[in-house]
């Protein structure tokens, strides 16, 4: 049992898990406001051994540093590398101090947005349609920038409604060879592709000039991420350059608020993953990760 756990933002558990906590703990105390300052942050943690946060605050070793009772952080987000993630994993490693993700809980809301929008520019609905006259999804030319849970996700969906699939890895998979996806060099994914969709891990960017060139003329760009896939001049060249449509459902998927009044910009500016059934997927997963440790 954790001696005090403090979650220093909010973490969106649903009202049982954060009940939850507290038999996991002789303390808990639940922050409700995202800490502005690094200061703040060492002050909600104090002398707590059992720490939570979401993706809108980062823990630097400076702040790990001076919080030396930290024994455990539960990152209530995704954790897919050291790179990517908002904690410092290197120096928790080296202090034995255990992090743990979660993974996999908002994909279905993503891969329903991606449809929805698709769907919506190509018929045309609420505004001229993509082509000439309304079409379906079939025969469209999808490439995939990185084919995890949620590029798969996508791709699988797209694949239903009758498109041609392609997609760029860090290595074949042999499962969508089964399903017929085609691998391809990422500029050619680009050249080839009607429409692209990055599903990339945060701070990780492929798309800079050269391959935003090849991506070329009347083309779709999707961003899924956390973050930009792409060097900002050179995407904004690419949407200034001909008829090219960009969609994010985020300011930080597309870069910054700067972006938003972009002509050829759609940005809702809401977390498409962030639902009802993403909250009870993201809590049974928080809580697992406690009981695993403290195990």
């Amino acid at each position: 049992m954790f001696k005090k756990l403090v979650a220093i933002e909010p973490i969106s558990l649903i009202p049982s898990a954060e009940k939850e906590l507290h038999n996991y703990a002789n303390e808990v105390v639940m922050y409700t406001d995202i800490p502005s300052t690094a200061n703040e942050i060492t002050s909600r943690i104090g002398d707590a051994d059992a720490v939570l946060l979401s993706y809108t605050s980062t823990l630097t070793a400076d702040i790990l540093a001076q919080c030396p009772e930290i024994k455990y952080i539960g990152m209530c987000c995704s954790l897919y590398s050291p790179e990517s993630a908002n904690v410092d994993i290197r120096y928790a490693d080296a202090h034995g101090i255990t992090v743990t993700g979660i993974r996999d809980y908002g994909d279905e809301g993503v891969v329903e947005y991606a449809v929805s929008e698709l769907a919506r520019l190509l018929h045309g609905f609420g505004e001229e349609p993509w082509e000439d006259m309304p079409r379906e999804i079939t025969g469209f030319k999808v490439g995939v920038v990185g084919l995890g849970k949620s590029g798969g996700m996508i791709a699988d969906a797209m694949r239903f409604f009758g498109a041609d699939i392609a997609y760029y890895a860090r290595s074949e998979k042999a499962d969508a060879a089964a399903k017929g996806y085609q691998y391809m060099p990422l500029n050619e994914l680009m050249a080839w592709s009607d429409v692209v969709f990055c599903c990339l891990n945060k701070n990780t960017v492929l798309l800079h000039e050269e391959e935003m060139s090849q991506l070329g003329q009347h083309k779709i760009l999707f961003n899924t991420g956390l973050s930009p896939a792409w060097d900002e001049p050179a995407l904004l060249r690419w949407l200034d350059s001909g008829d090219n449509r960009l969609y994010c459902d985020t300011a930080g998927a597309l870069g910054g608020t700067h972006l938003m009044q972009h002509p050829k910009v759609r940005c809702m500016n809401v977390s498409t993953g962030r639902t009802q059934q993403a909250f009870i997927r993201l809590s049974e997963k928080v809580l697992a990760n406690i009981r695993n440790f403290l195990n």
